[in-house]
């Protein structure tokens, strides 16, 4: 759930399209964070999840003041990359606002590609248990 602040709009007072992307940022990190994979203790473990790609597809404008619904969901796991599908929709889910798509893979600290399932095994079990490839 998120309600829209007067600096995520316009002069019209539609929110921004810059900001969807935000939005599904903080609405992914907390849905990892439900499965125990929060983004400070991945790094702590030296795992990175960088964004490969972003893509928002809007539908409905989203107005200051209104409050929405963003839904993450794992689409695909195939063990090197994951991506995430997000629907903004209002709280009543009558009205899709816009759909989204994130790409990310897993990197050590030096930002070189990491096999997960060797690198943080814990890590990949929880990954494993989303939707695969």
């Amino acid at each position: 759930m998120h309600t829209v602040q007067y600096y995520e709009t316009d002069a019209m007072r539609i929110v921004h399209h810059s900001n969807y992307i935000r939005w599904m940022e903080e609405v992914r990190l907390d849905y990892l964070d439900k499965f125990g994979l929060a983004y400070g203790g991945m790094e702590e473990e030296g795992v990175i999840i960088p964004v490969l790609s972003a893509s928002c597809e809007y539908r409905a404008a989203t107005r200051y003041g209104e409050t929405v619904k963003i839904i993450a969901e794992m689409e695909k796991f195939d063990g090197l990359r994951f991506f995430v599908f997000y629907r903004i929709t209002s709280m009543d889910g009558t009205v899709l606002h816009a759909t989204g798509r994130s790409s990310h893979c897993f990197l050590n600290r030096e930002m070189k590609p990491v096999n997960i399932k060797k690198a943080a095994p814990a890590i990949y079990e929880v990954f494993k248990t989303f939707k695969k490839a």
